[in-house]
């Protein structure tokens, strides 16, 4: 039987989305059901088997599946990881502790710093000492370790990390401490910074590792469960995880670094907007994904979501810097807000209404869902604000309830402050526009980049129902919603490549670079690179691989990204290169630098396979002739503050409107996993890809 169709898998903290393609054709069927928190693994059987039913697909005709998770997040969060120890050179047993010795809220008297995942009575010292530059000062305790090895099993130690002080430049030490622990407890996990991350920056390269060795049983426990049930469905292809930065891997790699995922499904929405905005012709877009949990913004620039060098969970401060655990890792940048559709509603101590970050999840999850929920949420407020159709939700699969939705909204928001209830609904949703609005903007300014000239790329369950207030506020000149809003983000999976990224540490000005052993670095990562993806499955003439380097004047505490060119890399070529990192320096912050020395930090290598391409088939109900009117289901009061009450709307059918169609706001536009509300003023149409593309009205808004 011929293995011609693939899927992508992601769970969410309140739907499991899941679509199917037959690369063939570009015929697609989609899936989405409520996540099971507790067994994630369940869910993504569910949705499959039940697509796969409805399609009249077999699970052997499955060639891929690729899957996005939020297990290592949440596991970081919630701090419910393995029991973990780190040994360190002795000295610097408190160094994840101290951090960057900075503030990142300088006033603040009761500012908390983020708590290490390995407590002080965990980590060891062993006697150890690795010079910068490679060197060994003092040999490796080897009797240490293995006594250090013996007390951690001992005391039901399930995992240790192993981060020696610039052990990015000579790893030897760590490799050996790590067979000791193996071989006298070969029962601990072990992970060492210099195959984890061999990168400089001591703090990051240790909280890094640390976190990676965290999850590791968790995250392996959990794909051997979701390949066993794969395999009960008959399904025999090829499993692969997204990964933070854009790539996928297979189980083996995401279980050996599963750090990797931390962001996973993120990623995957950030390339289906991305995918999806090279086809329509817009290579600059804000990607917005809002689903019942969260709400995700990214910036893709010039046809490629921005990659940041690394990240920071579990914050203290949502926003500030600095109040999180860094990952030296890269990662598709964007960032991650708490309003979703089941964010919950309240009104705080201070009379103040407010929304997220916590949620009602997909247990018990909004009232309306008749659950057992009892708070209200921002999908109760639209529900209210007659944006969503009670009889369609999910096309039908659940019948959300009304009247319960008012009484809690009422109960709860209306009488604590003395408003209506379609007032209080009103209010809940505008926070929440304004909340993500804000994020957005601070986000691309952050960039260099000015959301006014930014398309608006909308999808997740809940996103198109409030794009367009939030295209609005940011004064974006368009907003796009494709077709399948509702699980896009699985999109995103089918287009990224197997891929991962190596990293070199060689510190040296540009006048004093060991050219050859720099080309000696990039042999040997692009030799690891080729194995690890000809192991995976991809035929070595289609490997390829990507070259940067982290530079900085000397001097400067951080450093930025520069592209390299393929090939043997000579002295005659500094000034070149010199010329690149001011090239780049200059479209960043705008001005040259000081006339001073330039230096080299990290040497990067990402390798990659091909990049699938996908393109899906879409019909139409109406076919493609007729207008927009053929497409509608009829009209239902929702309101909208221009006429301050509420006002008689156009519903129309997402599946019956065709290429071409137009149509004006008000209008509501409706498809099972979403709904799309566009207010007045807008002129709306159908793109040839079957997009829905609005106009946004141009009142005083910056020109485009």
């Amino acid at each position: 039987m011929s293995q011609h169709y693939r899927a992508g898998a992601d769970i969410g903290g309140t739907f499991t989305d899941l679509i199917v393609v037959d690369s063939r054709t570009g015929a697609f069927h989609i899936g989405k059901t409520l996540t099971t928190v507790d067994d994630p693994s369940i869910a993504v059987e569910t949705v499959l088997e039940d697509v796969l039913g409805q399609a009249e697909i077999s699970a052997h005709e499955l060639r891929h599946l690729i899957h996005g998770t939020t297990l290592v997040t949440n596991a970081m969060i919630e701090r419910n990881g393995a029991k973990t120890a780190l040994l360190t050179t002795q000295g610097f047993r408190d160094s994840i502790e101290i951090g960057r010795e900075t503030r990142y809220e300088l006033y603040d008297l009761m500012l908390e710093q983020p708590k290490p995942l390995v407590p002080r009575y965990l980590r060891f010292e062993v006697p150890q000492r690795t010079l910068r530059d490679g060197t060994t000062h003092t040999e490796l305790d080897e009797a240490e370790v293995t006594a250090l090895g013996k007390e951690l099993a001992e005391h039901g130690i399930d995992a240790v990390a192993v981060t020696f002080l610039h052990s990015f430049a000579n790893p030897e030490a760590e490799r050996r401490a790590a067979t000791i622990l193996q071989e006298v407890a070969p029962k601990l996990r072990v992970s060492i910074s210099s195959d984890v991350v061999p990168e400089i920056r001591e703090y990051e390269r240790a909280s890094t590792t640390i976190a990676n060795v965290y999850v590791q049983e968790l995250v392996e426990t959990y794909l051997r469960q979701l390949e066993r049930r794969l395999e009960q469905l008959g399904f025999t292809g090829s499993f692969y995880l997204m990964l933070s930065s854009g790539g996928i891997a297979t189980v083996d790699t995401a279980i050996r670094y599963p750090v990797r995922l931390l962001e996973s499904g993120p990623a995957a929405g950030a390339l289906a907007a991305n995918a999806y905005g090279l086809a329509a012709g817009h290579e600059d877009l804000i990607s917005f994904d809002m689903g019942g949990t969260t709400a995700k913004i990214c910036v893709i620039d010039h046809g490629e979501p921005l990659i940041a060098p690394e990240f920071e969970v579990d914050r203290m401060y949502r926003f500030a810097k600095g109040s999180g655990l860094p990952i030296k890792l890269p990662v598709i940048e964007l960032i991650e807000i708490g309003t979703g559709g089941g964010s919950i509603a309240r009104v705080d101590s201070l009379g103040l209404l407010k929304a997220g970050p916590d949620s009602a999840g997909a247990s018990p999850g909004p009232v309306c869902y008749g659950r057992g929920g009892q708070q209200p949420t921002i999908t109760d407020a639209n529900l209210i604000l007659g944006y969503l159709d009670p009889g369609y939700f999910l096309g039908g699969q659940m019948t959300l309830d009304l009247e319960e939705a008012r009484h809690a909204v009422q109960q709860q928001i209306a009488q604590p402050l003395n408003l209506s209830v379609e007032a209080a609904a009103w209010g809940i949703h505008q926070i929440a526009n304004e909340n993500m609005a804000n994020a957005a903007r601070v986000h691309a300014l952050e960039r260099g980049k000015d959301p006014r000239r930014f398309p608006l790329f909308a999808f997740g369950g809940a996103g198109p129902v409030h794009a367009y207030r939030i295209a609005h506020s940011l004064g974006a000149p368009t907003l796009i919603a494709p077709l399948g809003a509702g699980v896009m983000s699985t999109v995103g999976f089918l287009t990224a490549p197997l891929a991962f990224d190596f990293v070199r540490s060689s510190v040296a000005e540009l006048e004093t670079i060991d050219w050859p052993q720099v080309n000696q670095l990039f042999v040997e990562m692009e030799a690891e690179g080729r194995d690890l993806l000809t192991s995976s499955g991809v035929d070595a003439d289609d490997v390829t691989h990507r070259r940067q380097v982290d530079m900085r004047y000397v001097g400067q505490g951080h450093e930025i990204r520069v592209s390299l060119p393929a090939g043997v890399l000579a002295a005659n070529e500094g000034g070149a290169l010199r010329q690149r990192f001011e090239t780049v320096y200059r479209q960043l912050y705008e001005r040259s630098g000081p006339a001073v020395e330039v230096e080299m930090l990290n040497w990067r290598v990402v390798s990659s396979g091909p990049s699938p391409k996908v393109q899906l088939a879409v019909e139409t109900a109406t076919g493609d002739t007729g207008t927009a009117d053929d497409a509608r289901k009829g009209t239902r009061p929702a309101y909208f503050p221009e006429a301050e009450s509420f006002v008689d709307t156009p519903v129309f059918d997402r599946y019956r409107l065709a290429p071409e169609m137009t149509f004006d706001g008000p209008a509501i536009v409706e498809e099972r996993e979403s709904t799309a509300v566009i207010g007045p003023g807008a002129f709306c149409r159908i793109d040839r890809h079957h997009n829905l593309v609005v106009d946004m009205p141009t009142d005083g808004r910056l020109p485009t």
